[in-house]
């Protein structure tokens, strides 16, 4: 068996719930996914396969742990999820929800009800989506929550219109209950296989920090959103995974005087609010970030240790002075985020270490802050540029400035030419705005892809530079913007 120094308590197997009853799995492939255990190995065909890379939303399915005493109802891609982060929740899919044989469930009669299905083959996935809705009862529910909530289940026959309809019309049902979920995590580290091959579930830090001292060959995975496309996209055959999913302290929020301290295990639903108190711009950008199966999933650190060029959350944080806190063995390294980024896919990081937790520092009073993802689509989609703007204003003039941008280069970036010419600027008079608009062409010479040509972003950047600066200015969102924010 692999080493875990550190651990006292370690099990050979997962635990979940599934139809009633207690599941043991000690003997898998550690990149196996949910998706193929359940076709395959359980013929649950209900739960379909789409576009397995988790976009189109097909293989919906639902787990239930139990927080605060409570269920908590988190919708997932099953494609690209591993078997083994399952472990401790209660499985629930599309065959689960009749009560009996014609027993519907308020959702799913409510889209028989309101013409919600034509194919039928991603209506498994809406309907999982929006029964995780349901059974987490809202206490209000319009039409831009239950869109927000199937962003990322994609339809092409019936049109959302008769599925909108039927999910506000299930809401006046309560909840069916019938889900009480799991309690806790188990305690203990998990460990399934041997030196060449596992999958791990450390449930301490040190415990964590050990494993992957001793193998620092091994694929962390947090939420598997990226991961798992390596899996199904690239087939790739990765054998050593460790899991960060149980990790205790890694999933916490804390307030501190510098700022928040956010755990590297912290997913991105939970991540949310807190970053649209912080800014409504934030708000928008995490409402935008993927869909609400990707936000359940994904987190902070997996997010930036992927060191994607056009992830969302690097440049609204670089703009904000984060600070990253790597961790190896029981030495702790803090580094300006934008530091952390060093070429396209290659990060500041030693064998063997990871992201710890991230360091995000409050907006002081004087600080003006804007964020704008640009897109093809409005939901669910990868940003072709996103700008991240934080400027401290004094009497109608920038006295200092931190520009960042996403999409404009090989790694997330810091607009310093940009910056620097954007100190002074007197924000009633356009005259002064001309140099940190050109500027912007000395510090990024972005590449044409799929999503958008070099002159178009070039182009972009220095319209949401302008936008920003005609904010300040004073001109409200509402005549600068398509949309308005909302909260997540």
């Amino acid at each position: 068996m692999a080493d875990l120094p550190h651990s006292v308590d370690v099990r050979a197997s997962i635990r979940f719930r599934f139809r009633g009853r207690d599941i043991e799995l000690g003997d898998f492939a550690p990149r196996m996914t949910l998706l193929d255990w359940l076709r395959i190995e359980r013929g649950a065909s209900g739960t379909k396969e789409g576009c397995n890379e988790g976009d189109c939303g097909a293989c919906t399915v639902v787990l239930v742990r139990r927080a605060q005493g409570a269920p908590n109802f988190t919708p997932v891609n099953a494609c690209i999820l591993l078997l083994g982060q399952i472990d401790g929740a209660e499985l629930v899919t599309i065959e689960d929800l009749s009560s009996a044989p014609g027993a519907l469930h308020p959702v799913q009669d409510s889209m028989v009800t309101h013409h919600g299905a034509q194919c039928g083959f991603c209506t498994p996935g809406i309907v999982m989506s929006l029964f995780a809705q349901h059974e987490s009862k809202p206490q209000t529910l319009d039409a831009d929550a239950v869109c927000d909530q199937l962003a990322g289940n994609l339809c092409r026959c019936t049109g959302y219109r008769p599925i909108i309809e039927a999910a506000l019309a299930a809401h006046v049902v309560p909840p069916q209950g019938r889900w009480p979920g799991t309690e806790a995590m188990h305690a203990g580290d998990m460990l399934i296989g041997d030196d060449d091959q596992f999958f791990a579930a450390p449930a301490s830090i040190p415990s964590l920090a050990a494993l992957y001292a001793a193998h620092p060959d091994a694929t962390l995975v947090a939420g598997a959103t990226d991961v798992g496309l390596w899996l199904t996209k690239n087939l790739q055959d990765i054998r050593k995974i460790i899991w960060l999913g149980r990790v205790a302290g890694l999933d916490a929020i804390e307030a501190h005087a510098d700022g928040l301290h956010i755990g590297a295990g912290v997913t991105l639903a939970a991540l949310a609010p807190h970053l649209g108190a912080l800014h409504p711009d934030l708000g928008e950008v995490m409402r935008r970030f993927g869909s609400t199966q990707v936000r359940s999933s994904g987190t902070i650190g997996g997010n930036l240790a992927n060191g994607s060029p056009i992830g969302d959350l690097a440049p609204c944080l670089i703009a904000l002075g984060a600070q990253l806190v790597l961790q190896k063995g029981d030495v702790l390294r803090h580094l300006p985020l934008e530091d952390f980024f060093l070429a396209y896919r290659k990060q500041d990081r030693l064998p063997g270490e990871f992201v710890h937790s991230v360091i995000m520092p409050p907006l002081a009073a004087e600080q003006a802050f804007r964020a704008y993802k640009v897109s093809k689509r409005i939901d669910e989609d990868i940003s072709s540029v996103l700008a991240a703007f934080c400027f401290d204003v004094a009497q109608g003039r920038i006295g200092r400035a931190r520009i960042a941008f996403g999409g404009m280069a090989g790694t997330p970036a810091r607009a310093r030419n940009a910056e620097g010419f954007a100190v002074g600027i007197r924000l009633q008079d356009e005259s002064t705005w001309a140099s940190a608009l050109s500027a912007l062409a000395f510090d990024f010479q972005p590449l044409s892809d799929q999503r958008a040509s070099a002159a178009y972003r070039a182009l972009v950047a220095r319209n949401l530079l302008t936008k920003a600066l005609i904010e300040l200015r004073g001109e409200s969102p509402a005549t600068t913007r398509i949309a308005p924010p909302r909260e997540p």
